[in-house]
């Protein structure tokens, strides 16, 4: 209600013999929802969307971890609900929306998802390389 004697005021105002005022004014109300759209609604979806399709891609036998940390591999599967094993028989039962991405085991045991996107590149490796070789020297150092 309010918006609308806004606009209409300004259209009176233009009207009037305003200097175009008015009209810029108008633009610029009408600027704010295009610009919210694309700076929330649209990445809101995207990322929905993303979410949705990595739980559609989810299978038993999977390893993820949920929104909580806990890291656990899907056991079972009831409609929107998962059976998550997170310790020698020790299951839970968490909504599909509880898990944030799926661990990938073949790098460095890094998540993969909505959230936990991260990129694997060899500087990560050749460091993590050469930590484990420090802990082994130590291990096999008597002294």
């Amino acid at each position: 209600m309010h918006l609308s004697f806004s606009l209409v005021s300004l259209i009176a105002q233009d009207e009037g013999g305003s200097s175009g005022g008015g009209t810029i004014q108008l633009v610029i109300l009408l600027m704010i929802p295009v610009a919210m759209y694309f700076l929330l609604f649209r990445p809101q979806r995207k990322r929905v969307k993303a979410a949705a399709e990595m739980q559609k891609a989810l299978g038993i036998g999977d390893e993820v971890v949920l929104t909580s940390g806990i890291y656990g591999f899907i056991t079972g599967e009831e409609g929107s609900l998962f059976w998550v094993e997170i310790d020698d028989d020790v299951q839970v039962r968490v909504a599909k929306a509880a898990i944030q991405g799926k661990v990938n085991t073949a790098a460095t045991g890094e998540t993969t998802g909505e959230i936990g996107d991260k990129s694997n590149d060899s500087s990560t490796d050749k460091n993590s390389e050469k930590n484990n070789d420090k802990k082994s020297d130590k291990k096999s150092d008597p002294s």
